[in-house]
């Protein structure tokens, strides 16, 4: 059933549904509404007007569906009605998964929803706690404090999905066996054998060079996020941003609605050179001459240090090869992503810009290693955004358990730029 054609008689002891979002995974819940979007709590979801957009990529209603979060009790239930898995034996280490962001989180929900007994781990490098990562871009003109980011605590997903969390655990190298079934990944909390591995750690934000990762912020998860957002205080700050894409651009108009005053530099001449003409790029800018913006395009970093004695501007000094110097409170780094190497290098996974993959089953180059979401390239293309990770996890989830097979297909997307204060789609 799709959420368009979904009807619901709003009755006072009905229960309240969810739907989720295709493009971006967030969740509408009827008993909390939308009341930024104008929609206050208890409005159901038959009654949200059709020109009503998903707080956080700007879809319509009609990319929504119903969604039931997963339990323990109904993937029993599933379990039972289908046809049983092939016999395990005991000493079946199961599916080792390694990270535990939304690739992560969906992985080990796609295997519950075809196996309610598998053993599942997941490997994290923090405390796993799920949340809706487009968030990090909004939060500030949402008026949202980073403690309200979290949607469900790590140890409440794993005991709602029966999957062992080792939190903060550090994933080291993988060392899969020589007859090619399973193998065993060398943690900081010691080493982990596994039948199936999934890697699912993402990508890194990129540190251009003259810029030391002491003295910046890199924002790709919550706690960097959440850190960041300690250090700016409840005061307003001067803050220089490197980088004027998709990320860079988000933070600058949501930190500017914070308050706060920001310079936005990048190699090129306009904002979003690389995904948007010139037309939308003078649009953001000229939309953008209500906040504390300044944004200054044709310049790259030379160096990054600090000052021997604080000025009212900042600290930290930054200086561009042509002899400008940017001075700031905070520095942010938003100059792309990159996939770390040392898991992928120690299993002797092919390469290609990322952990290169099979397009239809999202297969290593090593038998029994899959991999989804930031980390993987598929002909040496990177698809960095949130939509595809919940049919890929379906798609491994299907080879793993040896359900029928569910190849995934790759599909164009538009890009959904969440500059509130000019939102466009490319």
């Amino acid at each position: 059933m799709s959420a368009a054609t979904a009807t619901h008689t709003a009755l006072a002891d009905d229960p309240w549904l969810q739907f989720i979002c295709h493009a971006c995974g967030y969740i509408y819940d009827e008993e909390q509404g939308d009341p930024d979007g104008g929609l206050p709590p208890g409005t159901r979801y038959a009654d949200i007007p059709d020109d009503w957009a998903c707080p956080l990529c700007g879809v319509t209603k009609n990319d929504f569906e119903p969604y039931v979060a997963p339990s323990m009790e109904a993937l029993k239930t599933l379990a039972r009605s289908s046809a049983p898995p092939a016999a395990r034996r005991q000493v079946d280490p199961g599916v080792l998964i390694v990270g535990a962001g939304r690739a992560g989180w969906q992985m080990a929900e796609a295997l519950r929803a075809l196996d309610a007994q598998l053993p599942i781990t997941l490997v994290s490098n923090c405390s796993g706690d799920l949340y809706d990562k487009p968030q990090l871009s909004i939060a500030m003109a949402k008026h949202l404090p980073p403690e309200r980011l979290v949607r469900e605590s790590g140890a409440a997903a794993a005991a709602r999905l029966n999957v062992r969390l080792l939190a903060h655990t550090h994933a080291v190298r993988v060392e899969p066996s020589a007859d090619s079934n399973g193998g065993t990944l060398r943690t900081t909390r010691g080493p982990q054998r596994y039948q199936h591995l999934v890697l699912a750690h993402g990508a890194q934000a990129a540190l251009p060079p003259g810029l030391p990762a002491a003295l910046c912020w890199r924002i790709n998860h919550l706690q960097a996020y959440q850190r960041l957002r300690a250090a700016l205080g409840h005061t307003p700050r001067r803050v220089l941003i490197v980088g004027a894409g998709l990320i860079g651009c988000e933070l600058a108009n949501d930190l500017a609605l914070g308050g706060h005053g920001i310079t936005l530099l990048d190699t090129e001449a306009l904002p979003l050179a690389r995904c948007a003409g010139e037309p939308r790029a003078r649009e953001l800018l000229a939309a953008w001459s209500r906040l504390p913006i300044a944004f200054v395009g044709g310049v790259r970093v030379a160096s990054l240090g600090t000052l021997p004695t604080p000025t009212p501007d900042g600290s930290l000094q930054l200086s561009t090869t042509d002899g400008r110097q940017f001075t700031a409170d905070q520095v942010i780094v938003a100059a792309g992503l990159q996939t770390p190497t040392r898991l992928a290098h120690s299993a002797g996974l092919a390469w290609d810009g990322g952990i290169a993959v099979t397009p239809e089953q999202l297969q290593t180059s090593v038998p029994g290693i899959h991999a989804l979401g930031d980390c993987i390239t598929i002909g040496g293309q990177a698809s960095r955004f949130i939509e595809p990770i919940a049919r890929q996890a379906r798609t491994i989830a299907a080879a793993i358990t040896g359900a029928a097979d569910l190849p995934y297909e790759h599909r164009p997307l538009p890009i959904r730029v969440k500059t509130s204060s000019w939102p466009m789609t490319l």
